[in-house]
């Protein structure tokens, strides 16, 4: 099975690729699942594997680098002889939770936290090779992550609930939120010394001024201000004092 283990990740790498507002990732959620589903009786022309294969590509959506979880377990569901409608009822039961884990673990953890150290080593003069020390890190922990979401899925199919509690990702979960928190902290400051380091002594003064009163009009919480709109507005005035300077 690991030959087919192996082609299912690889197709998982484009699980997005098909994506559509009818079934989201669905396709490529059932793209991935079919290499795993070949030996079911009756082989490729049986009519086991083509209710599987589409019953794979309906609608699903979570975060593309754990829904090999739910193509693992599906695809062993499909073996133990799961009805459809069980199958129907585990995959909706994932699309929840795995969305949820996914964007607390990799879009609010190990994303900004691989970022914040690429930054700092930036900032510190290390130049290319940050970015693709950055690369190898990040593209790592991911891949790690599709691998052992899908091995996971396959190893305890319609029991799947069981790898959401397991200890490593347990503590993967708890450490990336401190971790991101302090790598983007540290690195705020070195980047911004980093790029205020052509600048006069005046005109970084200038510049710290108006992070402090970006971070106060923040703190106000005016209701029809938020960061983004605070950025854009700051972009827009120092390209218009730039245009007034020259």
């Amino acid at each position: 099975m690991t030959p087919r283990l192996g082609a299912s990740l690889l197709r998982l790498f484009a699980v997005q690729g098909s994506w559509n507002y009818e079934r989201m990732i669905g396709l490529g959620v059932g793209v991935a699942e079919e290499p795993l589903l070949r030996d079911l009786p009756g082989g490729v022309a049986g009519p086991a594997y083509r209710a599987a294969v589409a019953r794979g590509a309906r609608f699903f959506n979570a975060h593309p680098y754990l829904c090999g979880l739910v193509v693992g377990a599906a695809a062993r569901a499909e073996h133990d002889g799961a009805s459809p409608e069980q199958v129907e009822r585990l995959r909706a039961a994932l699309t929840g939770p795995l969305g949820a884990l996914g964007d607390r673990l990799v879009w609010a953890g190990w994303l900004p936290f691989a970022s914040g150290l690429a930054l700092m080593a930036v900032a510190l003069g290390a130049g290319w090779p940050a970015i693709a020390g950055f690369l190898l890190i990040y593209n790592a922990g991911h891949v790690a992550l599709r691998w052992w979401a899908l091995r996971a899925g396959w190893a305890h199919g319609p029991r799947v609930a069981a790898a959401l509690h397991d200890a490593g990702l347990q503590r993967a979960v708890a450490w990336t939120g401190p971790a991101m928190a302090l790598a983007t902290g540290a690195a705020l400051p070195l980047v911004a010394l980093h790029l205020a380091a052509p600048f006069d002594d005046w005109a970084r003064a200038a510049l710290a001024a108006a992070a402090a009163g970006g971070f106060a009009v923040l703190q106000l919480r005016w209701p029809a201000i938020g960061g983004l709109r605070l950025g854009l507005v700051l972009v827009a005035a120092a390209l218009v004092v730039g245009w007034v300077w020259q």
